[in-house]
């Protein structure tokens, strides 16, 4: 683990964390490997990126979800 990645890989490099209506929306700018780990850390949950970078963790269930920060 490097500096660089502390600061710049979720979970460590979360600006804000909210949770807005069972969603866990996390602050920051994120991509596909947080996504991946998000997954592996919230088994059974619905990860998904929104418009603004941010990393949501919606509750389980089918589908895709649709991001509340579009």
């Amino acid at each position: 683990m490097t500096t660089d990645a502390l600061l710049t890989r979720w979970p460590t490099a979360t600006q804000k964390v909210e949770l807005i209506h069972g969603v866990l929306i996390f602050v920051g700018d994120f991509d596909e490997r947080d996504l991946e780990t998000a997954r592996r850390t919230y088994p059974g949950r619905r990860p998904v990126l929104n418009a603004d970078g941010g990393l949501e963790v919606h509750p389980a269930g089918t589908g895709d979800p649709t991001p509340l920060l579009a």
